[in-house]
């Protein structure tokens, strides 16, 4: 996250979270997560992290790093072995045709893939990902060399995200993906519906769209297609202002449902391709656990929805030394 002068300035109040964020993860690797999950709140969000009685979305996030440790979670982040799980609960329909699965980017046959496709790490955020429209466009040693970089990187230790933590690296392939019915028709792009999902209720979506700008979009809608202002485009919106609403809505809030039961907070990420659904992932912690774009009474609204009971059978007793 870049410095801003708010940060600056704070970081006179937090010397030691700033001290700690400076340094870098890497280097904090070493610290325990406790100790470090809280110097990082204090300088993302500028104010202290409450671990003994959590309120807010972001300070729950938080808790739930250190104490909803439940194996299945490492399964569902795993964007190759995830696959099996939503084979077995929904159906192989729902998955992104494959094109494959390697350990190193040499392994791939460049010659053998389809003309679109996508190349991303199975572990990570994005990190060595590809996104290829036309493959005789692409420089094929640069996306050799993004992969190397991206299955390198140990992505727990960002934000101590522990199903991270033992996720075997890999290389995942899969068809590129477009949408004639997408918010931005003349484009074609593929949105991203992101469904927050408290024990399988969902209470909302969160539209992502025009990405290849460089200025991502992120407006939230409810299950009647609303617009909620609770985020900070979102409040800004115009009066009336609304995007398309996609077709297979109704069935996606269906499938994060059914995807988030028992689980006291997940995002489930959904696609929508020519009137069919396709899943994209399941993410436990959005930015970390410290997004500043939510509005603060968001944040506890979100927060009121978590139920930590759900948690406690799995928690490590042993967590954040």
């Amino acid at each position: 996250m870049k410095l801003t002068a708010k940060k600056i300035f704070g970081g006179l109040s937090h010397p030691l979270a700033t001290i700690v964020h400076l340094i870098g993860f890497k280097i904090c690797a070493c610290l325990p997560d406790k100790f470090y999950l809280k110097c990082e709140y204090k300088y993302q969000m500028g104010k202290g992290l409450d671990l003994k009685n959590p309120k807010t979305f972001n300070e729950k996030l938080q808790w739930l790093k250190l104490y909803d440790r439940r194996p299945l979670y490492t399964t569902l982040v795993d964007k190759v072995k995830v696959r099996n799980y939503i084979a077995d609960c929904l159906g192989e329909k729902y998955l992104v045709p494959l094109v494959g699965v390697w350990s190193e980017p040499d392994q791939i046959n460049f010659d053998a893939l389809p003309n679109k496709f996508v190349l991303k790490c199975n572990h990570n955020s994005g990190k060595g990902m590809c996104i290829c429209k036309d493959k005789a466009k692409i420089d094929i040693n640069k996306v050799k060399a993004n992969l190397k970089l991206g299955l390198k990187e140990n992505y727990f230790f960002h934000g101590r995200e522990w199903p991270y933590k033992t996720v075997p690296h890999r290389i995942l392939g899969e068809h590129y993906m477009c949408d004639d019915d997408s918010v931005q028709p003349d484009r074609q792009e593929l949105s991203d519906f992101k469904f927050y999902c408290f024990n399988g209720y969902v209470d909302c979506v969160m539209v992502c769209f025009d990405r290849a700008s460089g200025d991502t979009k992120f407006y939230f809608f409810d299950k009647s297609w609303n617009l909620k202002r609770i985020n900070k485009r979102g409040k800004n919106a115009p009066e009336g202002f609304t995007l398309p609403k996609p077709q297979c809505l109704d069935e996606m809030f269906e499938i994060a449902a059914e995807l988030s039961k028992n689980i006291p907070f997940v995002r489930v990420d959904l696609y929508q391709s020519n009137g069919k659904v396709y899943f994209g992932e399941m993410t436990f912690f959005p930015q970390g656990g410290w997004d500043p774009n939510y509005l603060p009474e968001t944040d506890e609204y979100f927060g009121n929805l978590i139920d930590l009971s759900l948690a406690y059978n799995y928690a490590d007793s042993g967590t954040g030394n």
